[in-house]
């Protein structure tokens, strides 16, 4: 058997593929440039953009790891269905579990991808993890170069989640019988504030690490940096306002991790001491 990993360079593909190896299974992964991808399997050229593109990775493949990603998603799920694929575990969001999320960009793109891959006839599995606690990578910079994190809400809160949680849970759903048609919230042991965050970072690397409250403007600014053409102002707008909600507001938590795995998911600062060498280099 072989399983495609898409979006495999990311922290949690990346994940996925070390997982799947270690299970002695057979993985093909792709990218869009594949000659940087810096993985120890056979890497193909495609973008989930062009579903097409895709023709050749998918040839052999029994089961698939789904990057989510909305323009593509029909064509892709299409594709795979004519290939011969027999399931699709597709990293999707808690956002799409929860209504409350409105028609924010992040709950529409993912359920678009979820209904496109559900649509397709081929077994499917949901993983819609919460906040990923790589996020919190995009502090590294300013830690290591002046001892401070800019954001504008220090007590918001999140369920932050470590990206080997969330690969171990795709890899129970693509190696054993039971996960067809699950869609799993997967969230971090604990509801955690960003200001807390900063400080379980700053015990583990022995340093002060300053948090500066940033305005409004700065921290859009700030985003766009972070997540380049992939973001919008109505993405922007839509990020900023759900971290504000979450000022004082306990993030929702999940115990699908243990129920799936069989141990408690990780918490921040297990995550921290995997990484500690981001926050110092």
């Amino acid at each position: 058997m072989t399983i495609l990993v898409t979006g495999a360079t990311g922290n949690v593909g990346r994940a996925v593929v070390s997982q799947l190896l270690e299970a002695g299974v057979s993985v093909r992964a792709t990218s869009r440039n594949p000659q940087t991808a810096d993985l120890p399997v056979e890497v193909h050229a495609a973008d989930l953009g062009d579903p097409g593109s895709f023709d050749a990775a998918l040839t052999g493949v029994e089961k698939v790891f789904l990057f989510p990603n909305p323009a593509g998603a029909s064509g892709f799920a299409e594709l795979a269905k004519a290939k011969g694929v027999k399931q699709i575990v597709l990293l999707s969001s808690q956002a799409a579990a929860h209504e409350e999320f409105g028609d924010s960009p992040i709950r529409t793109m993912h359920l678009a991808v979820e209904q496109a891959v559900a649509k397709s006839g081929i077994d499917w599995t949901f993983l819609r993890p919460g906040g990923f606690a790589a996020n919190t990578l995009a502090w590294a910079p300013s830690i290591v170069e002046r001892g401070e994190v800019r954001m504008p809400f220090p007590e918001s809160e999140a369920n932050s989640i470590h990206e080997a949680d969330i690969a171990a849970v795709a890899v129970k759903a693509l190696l054993e019988d039971g996960h067809a048609g699950a869609a799993y919230e997967l969230t971090g042991p604990e509801s955690i504030t960003q200001r807390r965050q900063v400080e379980v970072i700053a015990a583990a690397i022995g340093r002060e690490i300053t948090v500066v409250v940033q305005d409004r403007a700065e921290a859009k600014a700030a985003l766009r940096e972070q997540f380049g053409d992939f973001a919008n102002d109505k993405m922007i707008e839509s990020l900023l306002g759900m971290q504000e909600a979450t000022v004082g507001r306990p993030a929702g938590l999940s115990d699908a991790v243990e129920k799936v795995l069989g141990r408690p998911a990780r918490p921040f600062a297990e995550w921290v001491a995997d990484h500690k060498a981001d926050f110092t280099a």
